[in-house]
């Protein structure tokens, strides 16, 4: 697709994406194709959280080699397809854009590793439905956009926590995760984030303080 080339984040130099050249004109492009208005394509920026998570999965392969990943808001695929790359025995890349399978499925053949992507807000599953949800490891890039986004997502999390699932959160400083709940397992600088992010110069790693698996 014109706007996108094939690129890589500077703190994942291993990962190969199709990424925006320029986020905004590639957003307008796309709501000029499609005739109506659509939702930011987060999927086609590198953001600094999910670097962050990618880096530390790389780093530490231990944490997923051999389990069952799940990638909440997984937009591009980065921390997915690294978690493949790692050796994760099967990844669940989900999000809740359109576009975001297609994506996923273009970074992931770009480093021929496997990643199934999912269309679907796990958000809104009952406890019950939640705990069918087969992960050993549940990461999330970087999914704290708003206030109401952040609660669902933090109850989400610690609930997959509070089932025994290693869990493991990107955070470029956006405020909205308590560090009461949360422990840093790593810092990374970033410098090549996008948008809102430009002026943010770290991103950690974090962990529940909950009892379940530590990574």
């Amino acid at each position: 697709m014109d706007g996108l080339r094939l690129t890589s984040a500077r703190l994942v130099p291993e990962v190969k994406l199709f990424l925006a050249e320029d986020p905004t004109i590639f957003w307008a492009r796309l709501e000029a194709q499609a005739g109506h208005n659509l939702p930011a394509p987060f999927w086609a920026t590198a953001w600094g959280g999910g670097q962050a998570v990618a880096r530390y999965v790389l780093d530490a392969p231990e944490t997923v080699a051999g389990r069952r990943v799940l990638d909440l808001g997984s937009g591009s695929g980065l921390v997915a397809i690294a978690a493949a790359m790692a050796g994760a025995s099967a990844v669940v890349a989900n999000d809740i854009d359109p576009y975001a399978p297609a994506a996923i499925r273009a970074n992931a053949r770009a480093n021929g590793v496997h990643v199934v992507p999912e269309l679907t807000d796990l958000l809104d599953l009952s406890p019950d439905e939640a705990r069918g949800i087969q992960a050993d490891v549940v990461l999330a890039g970087d999914a704290f956009y708003s206030d109401q986004l952040a609660d669902r997502v933090l109850r989400f999390l610690l609930d997959a926590a509070r089932r025994d699932a290693v869990v493991l959160v990107g955070d470029p400083g956006r405020g909205r995760i308590p560090s009461g709940d949360w422990q840093v397992v790593m810092t990374y600088p970033v410098s090549t984030m996008a948008g809102e992010d430009s002026l943010l110069s770290d991103a950690s790693v974090l962990t529940p303080r909950e009892p379940g698996r530590r990574p």
